[in-house]
């Protein structure tokens, strides 16, 4: 009798964890996540891409002028239209699927445009061998951060970089390597203009593969690459460091670190809302949230913990530079990488298992 009653209580704690199941799985399939997609394909993604290809017009012309007169009135209008450019690609940082997605030998989009920090050495050697090859391996020797390297000199001495100047080849390399990255952000623009518009719309499931996934993915993949890359080596946090190394961070020789990393986050909180950048609000991975069960109780806790981390993020001082800081005085940007440590859990581990969508990538950090 005690065997019957035990095998009763199993079977029906079986048929509750099946019940519970099932209620979860009719709600997630009930959301719509078409919509969400044309949401994010309409007012986050075509426009992040299409303002940073009318910024980057604009940094080709910049680049032209400067090549034809150098002088200080051109290289300011160039740094100024390098800086809006770049932080006009914050916003497309997370993106990096479909047209912007690794395709061959061609890494995703934000490895071809956005590796930093840029090689000097590379970058002087392909200068002097008039050697300007921006389809190698060479990723630190190309992109934003290349041209950033150029244009800038760390100390703010523009004089110093019109000299630099003087050599013709240091203006072709400048001219190539604005031509490459235009030429890649064209084609992304092209292809979400084209016909991936509606391939990434129709794609509506939730497996590996789906845009559902892939969206989600590399929103967590460009945050983590915060904690990583643009704090966590700066900071000496990475695996086989031993001190700082202040040098490192995005943005180096510009000093514009905190003005990127600021976008970089406002980018990642448009996404988990589904808001534009204009703050219209739509149907994003909040929503998708709310759906399944637990998700309203992570939508709080994790509103709580951006909180923390905005708050961090607004006390530290715009001045000195980001690298000067952790160089000098760490505590204010040693606290934002705390922060965004703890808000991990939240965008990666507990949301994946929520929503049902594996984590499809290695951070490398086991977190």
């Amino acid at each position: 009798m005690k065997t019957k009653k035990i095998s009763l209580i199993l079977f029906c704690v079986s048929c509750l964890l099946l019940s519970c199941k099932k209620e979860q799985k009719q709600s997630e399939d009930s959301f719509n996540r078409k919509a969400m997609l044309e949401n994010y394909a309409k007012n986050l993604i075509k426009p992040a891409f299409t303002e940073l290809q009318n910024k980057l017009n604009t940094l080709k012309t910049a680049s032209s002028d400067f090549i034809q007169n150098t002088n200080v009135t051109t290289l300011q209008n160039l740094q100024t239209a390098w800086e809006e450019a770049y932080t006009a690609f914050q916003y497309a940082n997370a993106y990096n699927f479909g047209p912007a997605g690794e395709q061959g030998i061609t890494k995703s989009l934000v490895e071809e445009v956005a590796t930093f920090p840029a090689s000097a050495t590379k970058i002087e050697n392909a200068i002097m061998n008039n050697n300007a090859n921006f389809n190698d391996f060479n990723r630190d020797a190309r992109g934003f951060l290349t041209v950033e390297y150029l244009i800038f000199d760390v100390n703010g001495n523009n004089n110093a970089v019109l000299t630099a100047f003087a050599n013709t080849n240091r203006k072709n390399f400048l001219s190539g390597a604005v031509d490459n990255i235009q030429q890649r952000i064209d084609a992304v623009v092209n292809a979400w203009n084209g016909s991936y518009y509606n391939e990434f719309i129709n794609a509506e499931g939730s497996s590996a593969g789906s845009s559902t996934a892939l969206l989600y993915n590399e929103f967590v993949k460009s945050f983590e690459s915060i904690k990583n890359y643009k704090l966590g080596i700066p900071l000496g946090k990475r695996p086989g460091q031993t001190t700082t190394e202040p040098t490192l961070v995005e943005a180096y020789y510009s000093g514009k670190s905190l003005k990127m990393l600021q976008n970089h986050l406002q980018s990642i909180e448009n996404i988990w809302y589904g808001k534009d950048k204009n703050g219209n609000d739509g149907i994003g991975l909040y929503e998708y949230l709310e759906s399944v069960e637990g998700g309203k109780q992570l939508i709080e806790s994790t509103k709580t913990q951006w909180n923390a981390v905005k708050t961090v993020l607004n006390s530290i001082p715009s001045t000195p530079s980001v690298s000067t800081q952790i160089q000098n005085a760490p505590a204010p940007i040693e606290n934002l990488h705390t922060e965004i440590q703890k808000h991990t859990r939240y965008f990666k581990s507990d949301m994946s298992s929520l929503l049902g969508i594996a984590i499809t990538y290695s951070s490398g950090d086991g977190d």
